[in-house]
């Protein structure tokens, strides 16, 4: 009966339940796997517990965990030691505080390598007076990323009248940002549909049993973000094409 180290990234299968996926944690006492579609399942390390390749094995603790990640939670290789490089001119603006508290936790090791500030808005009505006061230019390019930026929406149109050569606005098609964390990473099937006239997030948390405290419950579903694995690939795909144009060399 041999043991195995529960190394990240190694692919096995508990067989009393079938479910087959690869090591993302590994814990005192539990193991935690993801299977190909990105569903988390918790497991206790007990003798014989597992298939790896159609053997029998135990599991245990890795011997050492590794010093340092070897990639950020945006997935980009890590840079040991890298200090934060001065700010640039160049912003992203995000829509609102949940935006940017997302997109620290995701991408803020990239950010703090690159010298990229992020700001938010609260709401995207003001949009114009801001970017003419930002005055963006070939050395202070502007990234703009808005919620539900859907064709033919007021956010579309404030988003056209201002997206230029040095300024970029981009947006993923959620609600609310909320929704671009994946249901699987908090446990849910699926973001329940709110009703119109009801307010989002408030009907989000009604229809889950959530505490309609909107403010704790984006505080619970940010611990679940723990990488890019956790978001849409919607979200993803805007948030690095804004930080490649605002880094860009003229």
């Amino acid at each position: 009966m041999p043991e195995v180290p529960a190394e990240p990234g190694l692919v096995v299968e508990e067989p009393g339940t079938g479910f087959c996926g690869a090591v993302i944690r590994c814990e005192a006492g539990t193991v935690t796997l993801e299977d190909r579609f990105g569903k988390h399942r918790v497991f206790p390390l007990e003798p014989r517990g597992f298939l790896l390749e159609g053997r029998v094995v135990t599991l245990v603790r890795p011997a050492a965990a590794p010093v340092r990640p070897s990639r950020t939670a945006s997935g980009s290789v890590a840079v040991p030691g890298a200090r934060a490089r001065v700010a640039r001119a160049g912003r992203i603006y995000v829509e609102g505080r949940h935006d940017a508290e997302l997109v620290e936790k995701v991408w803020g090791d990239d950010l703090r390598v690159e010298g990229v500030v992020v700001e938010y808005l609260e709401g995207v009505d003001d949009l114009p007076s801001v970017v003419e006061e930002f005055a963006p230019g070939p050395d202070a390019r502007l990234g703009v990323l808005v919620d539900h930026l859907v064709p033919g929406s007021k956010e579309w149109r404030i988003a056209e009248s201002v997206t230029s050569e040095h300024a970029l606005v981009v947006g993923h098609p959620y609600i609310d940002v909320w929704e671009a964390v994946k249901p699987s990473s908090l446990g849910i099937d699926a973001w329940p549909r709110v009703p119109r006239g009801q307010d989002w997030k408030t009907g989000v948390c009604r229809a889950l049993g959530w505490p309609e405290n909107t403010g704790a419950a984006w505080q619970h579903i940010l611990s679940r973000v723990r990488s890019y694995k956790d978001l849409e690939p919607q979200l993803l795909g805007r948030v690095e094409e804004l930080i490649d144009f605002v880094t860009a060399p003229e």
